[in-house]
């Protein structure tokens, strides 16, 4: 019989288990979009099916005579699984501290449970060769409902190995095509989730890269070469910088946005702006084209209206933030630099942004419309995005705010389908207005219930062309769920401009 304390031990395994695979593999690392982790989320699938097998063998029924050595051997083979798990884990990626401290929790509570269960197969595999039905009460039940969560992970984690050739993306350096000759670019915010692609494009098309970052570990995820710098202060006089690109700042996406988050907010990007200024200034030769990341929350809320690089805005945090940055990147003109603002729209990539949070619930079948689902979402992929920053450093007269959002915008609901369509699955729970707004404020209304319908007017009529025009073939491209996106005929991109203008 198993005793009380093995089972409180075998929830401590869940627990730690549980948290172990929703935080790190799932919000943290999001392992299931990440083609590098095919192997390892192939043991987790097999180590997750070997766990939902022992769980309703431990949670119903005494296995007898040989059936215990099979117990066993279910359980010698998951200790080779997780063994060899920690060696792939550490092949391929960083852990962080919180995922090193939660495995030995995990592998010192299954020691114990190994010391206890070991007697009690012991004394099972003295007998005849059997099954005998056992009721454990909660416990059983306990055991039943971590099979099945254990199961639908692992057969998750195997379907997602599955995809992983799908999810590589295009080679980088075909990004930055428009760009000839060789450049030498100075990137802030290089390790974040456009710039460490942006930054991989331009070394991969044979440009350099002078990569600003606070924190040197972060720089060990980017893609050589590449030279790093912690402070601007770095850069000698005489350092010869064809463009900058600025993406540095405080996410306004990370949470509520209280007094203190958004001074940090405005600051983060304001001061470093500053500091890019001061170095212009001081430069020898300076460079051609200040490119600073703003946001279409420039635009401030607005309902159905089309919006062009010349619309209006109206008054709200969000605006007031870009149009303070705004006001620190037009500053460089006065040392003969071109200057652009790239108003931002919400950023597509299983790597980071809107995109990734949204993944873990569309996938499970909890997806849905946020509110009433009518709030139009101005969407850009990342690959276009770097394209089009290659596009801006490459064309002199573009200048000024420049709408970085795909040409067609979705409305909220019609997002949700798009994607629930991508990953096969329902997108029809809605995730109500009323406690976004309590627990959100200003947050919540301008970011998630609010929305513009932004146009990309200027890249347009410069003759830039999007490879991923429309949201469908986007989400396509960037979920595997076919092997290419086609792009848009030319005779339809000219309708479309002209329909534009």
């Amino acid at each position: 019989m198993i005793s009380t304390l093995l089972w409180t031990l075998i929830a401590v395994q869940v627990a730690l288990g549980a948290f172990d695979t929703l935080f790190h593999h799932e919000l943290t690392e999001r392992l299931a979009w990440r083609p590098s982790q095919k192997k390892e989320l192939r043991l987790h699938g097999v180590r997750n099916l070997i766990y939902a097998a022992l769980f309703v063998a431990l949670g119903w029924c005494e296995a007898q005579g040989a059936l215990a050595a099979l117990v066993g051997g279910l359980l010698a083979v998951e200790l080779v699984i997780t063994l060899w798990d920690f060696v792939e884990e550490d092949m391929t990626r960083r852990l962080p501290a919180s995922e090193r401290i939660t495995h030995t929790l995990l592998a010192l509570n299954y020691g114990a449970i190994l010391t206890l269960l070991a007697p009690v197969l012991i004394g099972w595999a003295a007998r005849d060769t059997a099954v005998m039905a056992a009721d454990h009460g909660l416990w059983s039940l306990f055991a039943t409902a971590a099979a099945a969560g254990v199961a639908v992970f692992g057969l998750r984690d195997l379907a997602a190995a599955g995809r992983s050739e799908r999810l590589r993306p295009r080679p980088a350096g075909a990004l930055v095509a428009a760009l000839a000759p060789r450049r030498t670019v100075l990137v802030t915010g290089a390790t974040g989730f456009v710039g460490s692609r942006l930054s991989e494009a331009l070394a991969a098309g044979g440009h350099e890269v002078i990569a600003l970052t606070r924190d040197p570990k972060k720089a060990l995820a980017l893609r050589p070469p590449f030279r790093l710098v912690t402070d601007l202060e770095q850069i000698a006089a005489e350092t010869r910088i064809d463009a900058i690109v600025h993406l540095a700042g405080e996410p306004v996406s990370g949470g509520p946005w209280t007094q203190r988050r958004r001074t940090a907010i405005i600051e983060s990007r304001t001061k470093l702006t500053g500091s890019l200024l001061r170095l212009i200034a001081r430069l020898e030769t300076r460079p051609e084209v200040l490119i600073g990341a703003s946001a279409i929350g420039w635009y401030g809320l607005h309902g159905d209206e089309e919006l062009g690089e010349s619309g209006a805005p109206n008054d709200c945090f969000s605006h007031q933030s870009c149009a303070a940055v705004e006001q620190e990147i037009a500053k460089a003109a006065r040392y003969g630099v071109r200057t652009v603002a790239l108003r931002i729209g919400l950023v597509l990539g299983s790597e980071g942004g809107l995109l990734a949070r949204l993944l873990l619930p569309f996938e499970f079948g909890f997806g849905g419309p946020i509110g009433t689902g009518r709030q139009w979402m101005s969407w850009i992929a990342r690959d276009d995005l770097v394209r089009l920053i290659a596009h801006v450093i490459a064309t002199p007269g573009l200048e000024g705010p420049v709408n970085a959002t795909a040409p067609r915008p979705e409305r909220n609901a019609d997002f949700g389908k798009a994607l629930g369509r991508a990953l096969h699955r329902p997108a029809i729970m809605p995730l109500p207005a009323l406690p976004l707004r309590l627990l959100g404020g200003d947050f919540a209304r301008e970011l998630l219930l609010g929305g513009q319908r932004v146009l990309p007017r200027k890249a347009l009529a410069s003759g830039f062309a999007f490879h991923y025009p429309a949201l469908g073939c986007a989400l396509a491209a960037i979920l595997g769920t076919k092997p290419a996106a086609p792009r848009r005929a030319p005779h339809a991109e000219l309708a479309h401009r002209l329909h534009l203008n």
